[in-house]
């Protein structure tokens, strides 16, 4: 809860930083409305619209309303999904303004002691250290091996802690070993015929928990023809970061992450993590006020692809042969791969190309799954609806696999599988695990 003087600076920072342009942009029209999960999950409140919110900025800005509990709580609740950017006819930037009114609340209010060691923990402690995100990933790998899981399951331990957080738990990949994790190339040469020579932003979630996904995305990058440069000082893209109100933060490893990559003479940066792969294409916006950076930020952005991107435009999927034993397979959009980075066909071209496999569209497949970097640990309620929601338009494919192309989205949509009792039923794959498992012959 802020108090009265937190209230006051708040506001005062709105009127200093809010850009008010974009927020006389929005015309009000509410083509946003049908396209935001929040405010049909809401029971379609004003308030918990993309109009609405920044309807509220705005009476900040002006002084018409207070930065209280309910206008936080509408900002806290926003997936930041920017749905609501693709059908926006005033091409509102609604996401920058949410990203600005965040870190200003945020940096002028006073959490509880809890509060602010977990952000300090995960935003100061954790993300911004490789090194650190390596060692935690190995602790839970020694987890898994060790037989301390099985222990915790069978005696219960799991059931002291919410239900979605124990579905977590069960749905956690397969972690590498200490030794996986610290030995990590740094150059690859291409099969066959080189195409391209890329640099490879491996992440740290992804480098970490999600390792050999990595490993499959370098393999595929390699049969596509590609030389793969890994830049061993590069860091978190700093999504969380600036999703969740620590802009500074951001700033500081967008500028390492530019600094890493930018005098390695390379055709492209290549992801594989939709969100990642949305904060890295804005870096030039993020550091438009250090006239130092904002030039090499926008050099670096200008180079992002997601690897589907990059397979589809050598024509992967016409010179390797891919196939599957017979099932249907099925795609959930990661909102900031479709949303931000504008990669909607690519992934479907190549799961359409996968011989034995029958792709199957899923409604609504742009609809947030509720994952949205912590949300689902943070707003686990509204998270778990906007699941059930996405599980319904799952099952209705009759699909025994439901691809995704981000680690968030992936996570939570095997923590859907569960959650309905689908597991021998039904998985959630990487897109690019599925590619290479598919993988014949060249």
């Amino acid at each position: 809860m802020t108090t009265a003087k937190e209230r006051e600076v708040i506001q005062e920072q709105f009127q200093a930083r809010m850009n008010e342009d974009e927020l006389l942009n929005c015309m009000r029209c509410g083509f946003c409305l049908p396209a935001c999960p929040t405010y049909k999950m809401s029971g379609y409140k004003e308030s918990h619209t993309p109009r609405g919110r920044i309807a509220m900025m705005k009476a900040v800005v002006d002084g018409l309303i207070e930065p209280d509990e309910d206008f936080e709580r509408s900002l806290e609740l926003c997936l930041g999904c920017l749905a609501c950017e693709s059908v926006c006819p005033s091409g509102v930037k609604y996401g920058q303004l949410l990203e600005d009114a965040r870190d200003i609340v945020a940096q002028n209010k006073k959490y509880s002691l809890p509060v602010r060691m977990v952000r300090k923990t995960v935003f100061d402690g954790l993300f911004p250290h490789p090194n650190r995100m390596k060692n935690m990933t190995g602790l839970l790998g020694f987890y898994q091996r060790s037989g301390l899981q099985s222990i915790a399951r069978k005696i219960g331990f799991l059931g002291l802690i919410p239900e979605h957080l124990a579905l977590m738990e069960k749905v956690l990949p397969e972690l590498p070993s200490r030794s996986e994790l610290r030995n990590r190339p740094e150059h690859l040469e291409p099969v066959g015929m080189k195409t391209h020579r890329v640099a490879f932003f491996s992440g740290c979630l992804m480098d970490s928990l999600f390792l050999k996904t990595n490993d499959a995305t370098m393999k595929l990058m390699q049969l596509a023809g590609c030389e793969i440069v890994i830049p061993q000082d590069q860091t978190c893209c700093g999504a969380l970061h600036g999703h969740y109100g620590e802009k500074t933060s951001s700033k500081d490893l967008a500028k390492r992450n530019i600094s890493a990559f930018e005098e390695l003479n390379v055709d492209f940066i290549i992801t594989n993590a939709g969100g990642c792969g949305g904060f890295l294409v804005d870096y030039g916006h993020l550091l438009k006020d250090e006239p130092e950076w904002v030039e090499r930020a926008k050099n670096f952005s200008n180079k992002i692809k997601d690897i589907s991107e990059i397979l589809v435009a050598v024509d992967f999927h016409k010179k390797v042969k891919l196939e599957l034993p017979s099932q249907i397979i099925t795609y959930q959009d990661s909102c900031h791969l479709r949303n931000v980075m504008k990669t909607e066909a690519a992934p479907r071209t190549l799961l359409r190309s996968i011989n034995g496999a029958v792709y199957q569209e899923m409604n609504d497949a742009g609809h947030c799954c509720g994952s949205a970097g912590i949300y689902n640990i943070i707003e686990s309620e509204m998270s778990m609806k906007m699941l059930d929601y996405k599980m319904e338009q799952a099952k209705q494919t009759q699909a025994a696999t439901i691809v995704t192309a981000n680690p968030g989205c992936l996570l939570q949509m095997k923590l859907g599988i569960e959650k309905e009792g689908l597991s021998t039923k039904m998985r959630g794959v990487h897109i690019v695990d599925l590619l290479l498992e598919a993988v014949v012959e060249m």
